[in-house]
C-alpha cells in the first residue's frame, strides 16, 4: 500500500508527494508535484527517468555536487537545496516564477512499478500520457514542457515524435537520440564501458522493490525505492539487462534500436537543443542531430563545454531555459524571439570560451578542408598525395599519428567532421579509432574537461569496417551516414575504401600549434595520467571516461587482430576534412 500520498505547504511551494498517474496498461507512475501555493493555472515542467525522485543529488551524487557549487556558487544561491535531484530542475528556482514542477519516476523504478526497459518505446509512451495528464489539471494552463539533462532529456525526442497533445516545448540538454549510433554501438563497435558501469549504481540500485535495502531519502524520509521489499531474483525478473540487450543487438535496423529510435520528421514541437563539445561518447551527436532533423520551424541550438551537469544549473544555463519555456509555455516578452538559431560557446586551450552566435548548423561559412595523410613522413597536410606509400600497425594496438607542421595563423574548426581512408586488414575485420587531437608548440596535448572524463581529446570517431555501408541520401560529405543494416566481412589483404564520421567538435587552434590525427585499434589513453571518475562510476579513466570498447566478445583478436594497413596514393587520397571556419575580418 502507498501511504505517502500526501500535501504539504512548505518552502513557498505546495508539494504533493507520490501522486498516482494510470498509464493505458493498468500500471500507475508515481510523481511528485512541486507547485505555486496561490490557486491559478499554471505551466508545466516535467521529467520521468530511472533515477529515483526521492534521491538528494548530494546522496548519490557528492563529488558532482560539491565540485559544481564550490566553482559555480551561482548553483546553490537563491534555494535552500533541499529539494536537489540528479540532472532535473530545482523547483525553488522555477516555482516561484510560476512554473508547476512535476518530477515522474519512470516505471520499474523509485515509487513506479513495473518492469525496466531502458529508453523503450513504452517509456516514451509513458511520458507521452504524464504529458496529457498534467495538461488537464486544475492547476495547469494546459502547457508542458520538458526539461532535464541526459536520461531526462533523451526520453524526449521519441515522446516529442508521439506529439502528445498538450507538449508545447522541449529542452534536450545533452540528450543522445539515436541510441545505437549514439551511445550502443559507435560506429558498428560496442560500447561496453557506459552499458556495464552506468545501470547498476544509478538505475538499478534505486529499482521499485528495493523498499528497504535500498535509499532513505533526506527529502521526505520515506524509502527511495517504494515501501515494498523484494528478493535479488524478484528484481532481476522486473529488469531488462541493459549491457546484454546492447551486445545482443548488433545491427541498428534490430527491432530492439529501432524501436528505440524517433521520427524526426514527427517532432513538431519548439525544441532548444543543448550540447557539449566534450561529451564524446554519448551527448553531443543526438544534439546536433535531433536539431539538424527535426521537422520543427521553431528550433535552436546551443552548445557549451565542461561538464555535463554543470551548465544546467548556472545562471547561464537557468536563464536561457527560463528564456525559452516564458516564451512558449507563458506567452512572455523573453526576448527569445530574437535569439539566433545558433548560441556556441568557442574553445580556446585553457578551457577558456568565447560566446558567438550564427545562423544555422553547421555553420554557413565553413570551409571545408582536405588535410591529406602522409605515411612516408606521418605528416597531415593539405597537399594531396603524388605516391603510393603505406602504413602498417597492430589491429588492437596503439596505431599511427599523422601531425600538421606548426599552424601559420590561428586556425578555428567548429562543426563536424569525417575521415576518408582506404584499409585492408590481415585479419577479416578492423576496428578504427579515430582520434583527432591539437598539440601546443612544445608538443603538450592540449585536452578539456569533456561531459565526464577530465582529459577529453578534441574529437572521436570510431568505425567497424565490416559496417562500412552508407545510405547515399543520408550521407553527407562531413558527416557519412553508415547503415548498420548488414556485416559485410574483409577478405584478407583487399583494400577497402571507407568512410569514417567524427562528431562534431570546437576549438580555436593557436598560431604554432599542431593539428594531429591518430587512428588507433583501440580506446584512446590520455598520456597524462588518470582521472579518478566519479563515485557512481568507478573505474579510473583514462581519456574516454566510460565510453570504452574492450568487450572480448565483441572484438576477438582472431578477427580483430590481424595487422592493419593504411594505403594512400593519387588513386587512394586518404585525408581527415575539417571544418575551417574563417576569420571574421
Amino acid at each position: 500500500m502507498y501511504e505517502r500520498e500526501s500535501s504539504v505547504v512548505v518552502d513557498g511551494m505546495r508539494i504533493d508527494w507520490d501522486m498516482p498517474i494510470k498509464m493505458d496498461d493498468g500500471i500507475v507512475l508515481r510523481c511528485d508535484i512541486y507547485r505555486p501555493i496561490k490557486e491559478g493555472k499554471y505551466p508545466v515542467i516535467m521529467t520521468l527517468g530511472p533515477y529515483g525522485k526521492y534521491v538528494h543529488f548530494e546522496d548519490n551524487y557528492k563529488t558532482q555536487w560539491e565540485r559544481m557549487c564550490e566553482k559555480h556558487p551561482d548553483v546553490p544561491a537563491g534555494s535552500t537545496n533541499k529539494y536537489q535531484v540528479w540532472e532535473v530542475v530545482d523547483p525553488e528556482k522555477w516555482v516561484p516564477d510560476g512554473y508547476v514542477v512535476i518530477r515522474v519516476d519512470s516505471r520499474g523504478a523509485g515509487r513506479s512499478p513495473g518492469v525496466i526497459d531502458i529508453w523503450s518505446l513504452r517509456e516514451a509512451k509513458d511520458l507521452a500520457i504524464c504529458v496529457d495528464w498534467a495538461g488537464v489539471q486544475s492547476w495547469s494552463n494546459g502547457k508542458v514542457g520538458l526539461n532535464g539533462i541526459s536520461y531526462f532529456a533523451e526520453n524526449q525526442w521519441q515522446t516529442a515524435a508521439l506529439q502528445p497533445k498538450h507538449l508545447a516545448a522541449i529542452c534536450t540538454w545533452e540528450g543522445a537520440a539515436d541510441f545505437y549510433r549514439d551511445m550502443g554501438h559507435h560506429g558498428g563497435i560496442m560500447c561496453s564501458g557506459f552499458p556495464g558501469d552506468w545501470p547498476p549504481p544509478q538505475v538499478y540500485a534505486v529499482q521499485n522493490g528495493k523498499g528497504t535495502n535500498g535509499f532513505r531519502s533526506r527529502i521526505t524520509g520515506d524509502w527511495v525505492s517504494g515501501p515494498e521489499t523484494l528478493t535479488e531474483e524478484e528484481l532481476a525478473a522486473n529488469r531488462r539487462d541493459f549491457y546484454t540487450d546492447v551486445r545482443d543487438h548488433k545491427l541498428a535496423t534490430d527491432e530492439y534500436w529501432e524501436s528505440r529510435k524517433p521520427d524526426f520528421k514527427k517532432i513538431k514541437v519548439p525544441l532548444f537543443s543543448a550540447a557539449n563539445w566534450g561529451g564524446q561518447g554519448l551527448h553531443p551527436r543526438g544534439n546536433f542531430e535531433g536539431f539538424v532533423q527535426s521537422a520543427s520551424k521553431d528550433k535552436w541550438l546551443e552548445v557549451h563545454g565542461i561538464e555535463h551537469w554543470t551548465h544546467f544549473y548556472t545562471d547561464y544555463g537557468l536563464n536561457l531555459q527560463k528564456k525559452f519555456f516564458g516564451h512558449f509555455l507563458k506567452g512572455e516578452k523573453t526576448g527569445w524571439d530574437k535569439q539566433p538559431k545558433v548560441h556556441l560557446q568557442i574553445r580556446h586551450p585553457g578551457e577558456k570560451f568565447v560566446e558567438r552566435f550564427e545562423d544555422a548548423w553547421p555553420l554557413p561559412s565553413t570551409k571545408w578542408t582536405k588535410f591529406y595523410l602522409h605515411p612516408e613522413d606521418n605528416s597531415l597536410t593539405t597537399k594531396a598525395q603524388t605516391k603510393k606509400a603505406s602504413v602498417t600497425y597492430a589491429g588492437l594496438g596503439e596505431g599511427v599519428t599523422f601531425i600538421t607542421p606548426p599552424l601559420g595563423e590561428e586556425t578555428e574548426v567548429t562543426g563536424p567532421i569525417a575521415a576518408k581512408l582506404w584499409v585492408s586488414s590481415a585479419t577479416k575485420d578492423a576496428d578504427l579509432f579515430l582520434v583527432v587531437r591539437v598539440f601546443s608548440a612544445e608538443m603538450h596535448e592540449v585536452v578539456f574537461q569533456g561531459a565526464l572524463d577530465a582529459h577529453t581529446p578534441i574529437a572521436n570517431g570510431w568505425l567497424r569496417c565490416s559496417h562500412r555501408k552508407l545510405d547515399p541520401k543520408q550521407s553527407e560529405p562531413y558527416r557519412p551516414w553508415h547503415t548498420h543494416d548488414e556485416i559485410q566481412p574483409l577478405t584478407p589483404g583487399e583494400v577497402y575504401e571507407v568512410d569514417v564520421e567524427v562528431w562534431p567538435t570546437c576549438v580555436a587552434v593557436p598560431k604554432g600549434y599542431r593539428i594531429a590525427l591518430s587512428i588507433r585499434g583501440k580506446d584512446y589513453v590520455y598520456g597524462g595520467g588518470a582521472d579518478p571518475g566519479v563515485e557512481t562510476l568507478k573505474h579510473a579513466w583514462t581519456g574516454v571516461g566510460p565510453f570504452r570498447h574492450d568487450d572480448p566478445k565483441d572484438r576477438p583478436a582472431a578477427v580483430f587482430g590481424g595487422d592493419v594497413t593504411l594505403h594512400t596514393g593519387p588513386e587512394q587520397q586518404a585525408y581527415l576534412l575539417l571544418p575551417v571556419i574563417p576569420a571574421k575580418k
